[in-house]
């Protein structure tokens, strides 16, 4: 793979790791705000609605722009909205910068997906995705210790679980604070072994990777809300759900690539959109599901839940080859 490659994951590490590290820091942001937990669940929400508002604006918008002015303007963008997001103690402030930074954030990663499938030979862009999508998952095993990721559904169940992780770990678990961190390290840890997995077959066996990762993923959710109370069981379970999930997202967002080959600007934007409508609607699903009978393990039986509906898609699609068209040589 060439190197401007790995400089693109490790922009794509940066901006992930803004992130995923709230998941660790959510419950501090509500105390210092005065904000109950929910509603800072909130801030992921808001910023997975910039993504997915800005990624087919701005990347319309920035196509006719060299790569590189454009990569580098956003992420200028990107760290300014941080900064002032950082010495802010207003809330609705806090949200706004998220939603200012994810709006650079979606039009950066939109230009680095066509860039990346540019840099190498048609048959692989999806080892080419892996590797810039690695940069996502090592934001998950680094940014979460510094704070204490047809995918839409598959991200939606990923962060709605994410977002309120930290009340499972301490509550349900009875784990100290300390483990907050270690348990998104091990989704971490497994999300970057699934996405680089399934970059190998997501080219060429793409209804394979989903048929052999797509039901684990569906009952891992559930089992780790049944097991969440033994700690040993919780750990392992987050670490498996982490490959699973990310093994599934990359795959979608290979086909996506692949079907709009003749549009990659857009074709980025819209897989950036699609993977972030998730990413609004996991975490604003799962907030209420806080307040049942089912308590902080509620977030993990409503991700199963949107993995089903994705696998039921999933299912009526692949027979229609939508899904199992592969690269260049056709076929699954």
């Amino acid at each position: 793979m060439p190197l401007p490659l790995y400089l693109l994951a490790l922009a794509v590490f940066a901006m992930g790791t803004s992130e995923f590290m709230l998941a660790g820091l959510l419950p501090d942001i509500a105390s210092d705000l005065n904000v109950t937990v929910g509603r800072a669940g909130l801030l992921t929400s808001g910023f997975a609605v910039g993504m997915v508002v800005g990624a087919p604006l701005v990347a319309a918008s920035a196509r006719r722009w060299p790569r590189r002015a454009s990569l580098l303007s956003f992420v200028l963008v990107f760290a300014a909205a941080h900064l002032l997001g950082a010495v802010t103690t207003s809330f609705p402030v806090l949200l706004a910068t998220r939603f200012l930074a994810a709006l650079a954030n979606a039009g950066f990663l939109a230009v680095a997906l066509t860039a990346a499938a540019a840099l190498v030979p048609p048959e692989r862009k999806g080892r080419a995705l892996a590797v810039l999508l690695s940069g996502t998952t090592v934001a998950t095993v680094a940014g979460a210790p510094g704070g204490a990721a047809l995918g839409a559904l598959v991200n939606a169940a990923t962060f709605g679980v994410l977002t309120f992780l930290a009340p499972v770990v301490t509550e349900t678990a009875g784990l100290g604070e300390l483990w907050v961190p270690v348990a998104l390290v091990l989704f971490g840890v497994g999300a970057f072994a699934g996405v680089n997995a399934a970059g190998r077959f997501a080219d060429r066996r793409p209804v394979a990777v989903l048929a052999c990762a797509g039901p684990p993923l569906l009952l891992g959710w559930p089992a780790t809300a049944l097991l969440a109370e033994r700690p040993w069981a919780l750990c392992l379970l987050v670490l498996v759900q982490g490959a699973l999930s990310f093994a599934v997202g990359a795959t979608l967002i290979t086909r996506v690539l692949y079907a709009a080959a003749g549009a990659p600007t857009m074709a980025g934007a819209y897989a950036t959109a699609s993977l972030n409508v998730g990413a609004a609607v996991g975490p604003s699903l799962a907030a209420p599901t806080l307040g049942t009978a089912l308590g902080d393990v509620g977030p993990l039986w409503a991700g199963g839940a949107l993995v089903a509906v994705a696998l039921v898609a999933v299912a009526v699609l692949a027979p229609r080859g939508v899904l199992g068209a592969s690269g260049p040589a056709g076929g699954d």
